[in-house]
């Protein structure tokens, strides 16, 4: 009794926490009290080490039962109960964990240009001052090496994006009717349309939630010598704070994470050239995408500048018209 009914399992960096704000908004349903509990992340303790500041986030799991059915007790009676951990649509075993245990769970899977979500991934990490390296291209392509040494999901910054895979993998265990898969980009410009599609898919009345919290804005801190020495600091602490008892290593490296946000500019945007760099990583998977969901990802396989407007030439600087829209091979 004490199990969710529906979860939020994806994407990371594509509105979860804003969702699950406005879900929690509407009296039919009970999001839970902690947005991202990743109780199906493992089938027990979760591991002690990884990547910079992948310690301090296992720490902050719910991986016992009693704990994570805790989360729903103040759930009103007839309410839907929800959470969401947007890392459980990436992970393989965590779908076949919620299979074996609540089978019959509906599923919100929101999906955002991999490109764009990867661009904000990284910026994130980089503005908290975990990521080491400074160039967004060089650090995806660092990305299979830091998988070898166990870095956590966060950090899989291409392989997080490829949707295909992902939804491939997850209809073999649940039924089409039970997930739903909807763009970010719907959250952005309609998001009462996306909220009643979420509810009617839920089964609660539409209409009630219009609205959509907006997400704090990722900063980006500039390439100075202080955010060097900041960040080197602030990973240093938190290393050595892993074998610190109870909230010891938060009071060492807040006051270096409040330091490294101080004084920063708004996020970058994401370039041309960025992007042409890593569309040839996404290809095939959208391909699979579309074969998979029927409806049209082209546009998350065109180039654009730094406005978002499209540039006129494919990576390899052919032109092709496809369905009406530019893709490259």
């Amino acid at each position: 009794m004490g199990l969710p009914d529906f979860l939020v399992i994806g994407a990371p960096k594509a509105g979860t926490t804003a969702l699950h704000a406005a879900l929690a908004r509407h009296p039919s349903l009970y999001m839970s009290p902690v947005k991202e509990p990743k109780f199906f992340l493992t089938d027990g303790p979760p591991p002690t080490r990884g990547g910079p500041g992948d310690a301090q986030t296992y720490r902050e799991h719910i991986w016992r039962r009693a704990d994570y059915e805790a989360l729903f007790d103040d759930a009103p009676p007839g309410a839907l109960r929800g959470e969401s951990t947007p890392f459980y649509l990436y992970d393989r075993a965590a779908q076949r964990r919620i299979h074996d245990l609540i089978p019959h769970a509906r599923l919100i899977a929101v999906v955002r240009d991999p490109v764009e979500r990867a661009h904000s991934n990284w910026t994130h990490l980089w503005s908290a001052g975990l990521e080491p390296i400074d160039d967004f291209v060089l650090a995806c392509r660092a990305e299979q090496r830091r998988i070898d040494a166990g870095w956590a999901a966060f950090w899989h910054y291409l392989q997080m994006g490829k949707y295909g895979e992902q939804l491939e993998h997850l209809y073999t265990l649940f039924a089409r009717e039970q997930v739903l898969v909807f763009r970010y980009r719907d959250l952005l410009v309609r998001p009462a349309h996306a909220l009643d599609r979420i509810c009617a898919f839920l089964g609660v009345e539409p209409g009630v939630v219009t609205e959509v919290p907006r997400e704090n804005v990722t900063v980006h801190p500039d390439r100075t010598v202080r955010h060097r020495v900041l960040s080197r600091a602030l990973r240093t602490s938190q290393a050595a704070g892993t074998a610190l008892p109870g909230n010891l290593a938060l009071r060492i490296t807040e006051p270096i994470e409040r330091a490294l946000q101080r004084d920063t500019r708004p996020r970058r945007p994401l370039t041309a050239e960025q992007r042409q760099a890593l569309l040839p990583s996404f290809e095939t998977d959208v391909g699979l995408l579309e074969k998979i969901t029927g409806e049209c990802f082209g546009d998350w396989l065109e180039l654009r500048g730094d406005s978002g407007g499209l540039v006129g030439t494919r990576p390899n600087g052919q032109r092709q018209a496809r369905n009406g829209r530019r893709r490259p091979r």
